[in-house]
């Protein structure tokens, strides 16, 4: 049997279901990206919203790719499973916010239709750093992406998030209909301000009085999102099955820690996600700045690493002898210096909660997924704190071992010679990079720094860094992970 309405009675025990009347609950939300991150993470505050009476904040998921998860969800009633996972088990919940999912490329006007409709107060994204369109260095819609291309050529059938939030915008100010606020869940930094630059820059592209409604009327409140999820996998599903006593298509599992910093900014109203357990603040940038920098630059130096060293997952690769000395110093040394964490934290004790969480190893969050789009990810989470550093003339050590280590891992060899996917947009630009380099570490770096979609001029141009990272890079190449890390101690 599938999951469904239908079946939800015939659930085995012990699991939690939806606390409403799911028939009662009408749409308020669009989700662009519906994909295992939105479904652990802003769809059960949603949930939560809706267990207390909040019926008017249901939400339409919206795929830009493919058809899977709509095909996956709509035989279920839209119901999925939750696991949540640590060394004690898995708790399970079924979760019913997601009224609908749509397609994007099968029917782009209905989407635009959808985020149209008065109703509609708020849509969020999920669609990753490179769904936004925009140069990583800088923040600015990149205007040759071939999708904003496209999205200019045929703007009533966009292919691209920002495209199809531009165009049900233009669809609300032609009906006189008040915009919705957009809600930026990726990691970006001071996400709101990007997908705000990135929307006004495009709608002006369009029309310059549509550049000017945008930049007048949008909310574009800035977030901070926190949740490991890996991607489902077959055992994702099969564990879901076993627990459930029926199938379910759409399961997903995650860790225990959740959080959700948003500033309010929300002139069309909003779910009471305060009450579900989220921080409404004024200013969203030191929680983010933390977590970009503390949680997420640690991760990609654990994927880049553990990947290099061959092994699977986030835990395998933080027990690695010599990892868990090399991330605190990195958390210390560099990111704790490079900004003003929010009032009452620590980021040094954030580091070692961020640690402890990353040595779950129910959790199963395998090194490559985290390593894809690196380039994307680099400025954020590293390269800020290599650029604040060297602002207040420290040597940013441990955060040039990361460059260090996409630079190795982009050159698609492991230390034991195994093949790695370079799994990026700028894949093509990264090879062609590295097919210039003369093959030494120096000529290497040299040839990276060069993409200056990636790294700004003043860090490309930065002798102290370059050396850093060419160090970190000789070693890395000539000893592999292991010896690395442990002379490094």
């Amino acid at each position: 049997m599938r999951l469904s309405s239908k079946t939800l009675p015939d659930v085995a025990a012990g699991v939690a279901r939806p606390a409403y009347e799911r028939g009662a609950v009408t749409p308020g939300i669009v989700h662009l990206g519906v994909g295992a991150f939105h479904r652990a993470h802003q769809a059960v505050y949603v949930e939560d919203c809706l267990a207390r009476g909040e019926t008017g904040w249901g939400i339409i998921g919206a795929s830009l790719r493919t058809p899977d998860m709509r095909d996956a969800l709509a035989p279920q009633d839209g119901l999925y499973t939750l696991a949540v996972r640590d060394g004690e088990g898995a708790r399970l919940r079924v979760i019913g916010a997601l009224r609908e999912v749509l397609v994007a490329p099968e029917n782009p006007a209905t989407l635009i239709s959808r985020m149209a409709d008065p109703a509609i107060r708020i849509v969020t994204l999920t669609v990753t750093e490179k769904g936004y369109c925009h140069d990583p260095a800088s923040g600015a819609l990149n205007e040759d992406h071939p999708d904003i291309v496209h999205d200019l050529r045929e703007p009533a059938a966009p292919r691209s998030a920002p495209g199809l939030l531009v165009a049900a915008l233009a669809a609300r100010k032609s009906a006189g209909v008040a915009p919705f606020t957009v809600v930026s869940c990726d990691n970006l930094p001071a996400n709101g301000r990007t997908v705000k630059r990135v929307l006004g820059g495009l709608a002006a592209l369009h029309a310059p009085d549509l550049g000017r409604w945008v930049e007048d009327n949008v909310a574009c409140p800035s977030t901070m999102v926190d949740r490991i999820v890996p991607a489902t996998t077959p055992e994702t599903l099969a564990q879901a099955e076993r627990a459930l006593g029926v199938t379910d298509a759409a399961a997903v599992a995650a860790e225990p820690f959740m959080q959700w910093v948003i500033e309010d900014d929300f002139p069309g109203g909003r779910p009471a996600w305060d009450r579900a357990g989220a921080i409404l603040t004024d200013d969203a940038g030191p929680w983010e700045r933390m977590k970009l920098r503390a949680l997420n630059g640690v991760h990609s130096a654990l994927a880049y690493l553990g990947a290099l060293a061959g092994v699977e997952t986030i835990a395998e690769a933080l027990a690695l002898p010599g990892m868990p000395a090399a991330m605190r110093r990195l958390v210390a040394e560099d990111v704790a210096p490079s900004f003003a964490p929010p009032a009452g934290q620590s980021v040094v004790e954030y580091g070692e909660s961020v640690l402890t969480r990353f040595a779950n190893a129910a959790i199963g969050h395998r090194t490559l997924q985290v390593a894809m789009d690196g380039t994307q990810k680099l400025p954020q989470r590293v390269l800020h704190t290599i650029l604040s550093r060297r602002a207040a003339g420290a040597e940013p050590r441990w955060a040039a071992l990361v460059v260090a280590a996409w630079m190795r891992f982009a050159g698609g060899v492991a230390d034991d010679g195994r093949a790695l996917p370079l799994d990026d947009p700028l894949a093509p630009t990264v090879r062609a990079a590295l097919a210039d380099a003369a093959g030494t570490p120096a000529s290497v770096v040299d040839a990276l720094l060069g993409i200056g979609s990636v790294f700004p001029p003043e860090l490309a141009a930065d002798d102290t860094v370059r050396s850093l990272v060419v160090g970190w890079l000789d070693a890395l190449t000539r000893h592999g992970v292991r010896e690395t890390l442990l002379e490094a101690e």
